[in-house]
């Protein structure tokens, strides 16, 4: 098996890759001795009678309404009884979280669902993938999200964040912090790289969970389309690096990340995770075994591939999660994108404020687990 190819993110290439009517409430039609504008005619005394009196103790009609006519009803809505939590308990709760399951799988069967041209199903991202990846999140890894005001409510940002852990959970458990911590319930769009796509089953989730391939022409139109993009530029040198290198950022490139922000006019959110370096420590790298299977190392830990399948389980550290002040860059001009000094220095402002985070973070936590 070949290599893994990773596409560096500054890589400029192009990626493979009748309404219905509105509803109208019915009247009823004018009939003999109806008024054509809905109203009841006024009644008249016959030859020689006079009009009922009032019945004691009906009430009076009010002030300015027509001697007769009916009096509109309360609306509907007020009539009808408002679910109580004890109807939730007596399964009155479940009966609907049963009918929406239902409702989804029919629409999965039928096809009556949206992807949109990066094949990103939002509706399987929010019922499916969050559902399993939130208790991950919550209870395993127990992630502690700061600074999550420093994303935008609204328009195109480009986080970029520190890249660890052998495996790479810290992207999934970064796109759960944005989307269940925002108030907005913003969804990351994760740049991947192309030995993703290549892996089977893998390949058809990563899609479906709104991402796609680390080029700067899918980040440039997901940031211009007003999209919430992550980018982690160390790539598989952060996440293959080894346990007593933890901690430590890795190059980042040439900015091309910075290069495709300057160009959407997208405020950069540097972003810094604690906890994702010790989910697998490796010690060692079977380079041999990883050329043979076409990965771009084979990690050694502790526990694998010693402890076979349970060797791959991570062990359950205390993460951190924060967001750092973003940087503007919609006052650049538009050819600030070509220009290599400044490309240099955004890109190391970006990675020192990281890194300093990063450290100050590992100060304050008490433990690796708790």
């Amino acid at each position: 098996m070949a290599d893994a190819k990773v596409i560096p993110f500054d890589d400029d290439r192009s990626r493979s890759g009748g309404g219905s009517r509105p509803a109208r409430r019915r009247t009823g039609a004018a009939g003999s001795g109806a008024r054509g504008d809905g109203a009841t005619a006024a009644v008249s005394a016959l030859p020689g009678g006079r009009l009922p009196e009032p019945s004691e103790g009906a009430p009076e009609a009010p002030e300015g309404a027509v001697a007769g006519a009916q009096q509109p009803r309360q609306p509907q809505e007020a009539q009808e009884p408002v679910p109580s939590p004890a109807d939730d308990a007596g399964g009155g709760g479940w009966d609907r979280r049963i009918a929406g399951g239902l409702a989804f799988l029919r629409r999965r069967v039928t096809g009556e669902y949206e992807v949109d041209e990066f094949g990103y199903d939002k509706e399987l991202t929010d019922q499916v993938l969050m559902s399993a990846l939130r208790p991950l999140a919550e209870k395993y890894f127990r992630v502690e999200v700061k600074g999550v005001e420093n994303i935008p409510s609204e328009g195109g940002a480009l986080i970029v964040a520190n890249h660890s852990g052998t495996l790479p959970l810290d992207g999934l458990m970064l796109q759960v912090a944005v989307h269940d911590h925002h108030p907005a319930e913003r969804h990351l769009r994760l740049l991947a790289a192309d030995l993703v796509f290549h892996l089977p089953v893998v390949n058809e989730l990563a899609r479906k969970a709104g991402h796609t391939l680390a080029c700067a022409e899918d980040a440039q139109r997901l940031l211009e389309l007003g999209e919430i993009v992550g980018v982690m530029p160390e790539g598989f040198k952060g996440i293959g690096k080894p346990f007593g290198d933890r901690y430590k950022l890795q190059r980042f490139g040439r900015g091309g990340f910075v290069s495709t922000a300057l160009r959407a006019g997208a405020p950069i959110v540097p972003c810094s995770i604690v906890g994702a370096e010790e989910i697998y420590p490796m010690i060692g790298n079977a380079k041999t075994l990883a050329r043979l299977l076409g990965f771009p190392y084979f990690p050694i830990t502790p526990t694998f591939p010693w402890l076979g399948p349970l060797g791959a389980v991570p062990l359950p550290t205390k993460w951190t999660i924060q967001f750092g002040e973003p940087i503007p860059t919609e006052a650049y001009p538009p050819e600030a994108a070509e220009d290599p000094m400044l490309m240099f220095n955004l890109t190391d402002q970006v990675r020192e404020q990281i890194q300093h985070t990063l450290y100050k973070l590992l100060v304050q936590r008490r433990s690796v687990f708790f």
